[in-house]
């Protein structure tokens, strides 16, 4: 899954534990999922998007190989 969690943080001039606290979870999520390390689950992927006023599919995209 590629992802622009990063890309919109940094655009908002957020840190991630800034980012973290707005959406209720760990700043070492944060960095995990703009990481690619871990995929976020639906209701935080759709957390994050309505954060930032986007929609889910603008912010995370499927893989062919996911």
């Amino acid at each position: 899954m590629k992802n622009r969690v990063r890309e919109y943080r940094e655009n908002f001039h957020l840190s991630q534990q800034e980012l973290a606290e707005a959406v209720g979870v760990s700043r070492q999520m944060i960095s995990y999922i703009e990481n690619g390390t871990k995929k976020p689950n639906l209701i935080l992927a759709l957390k994050i998007a309505k954060f930032f006023d986007i929609p889910v599919s603008q912010l995370f995209e499927l893989d062919v190989s996911d």
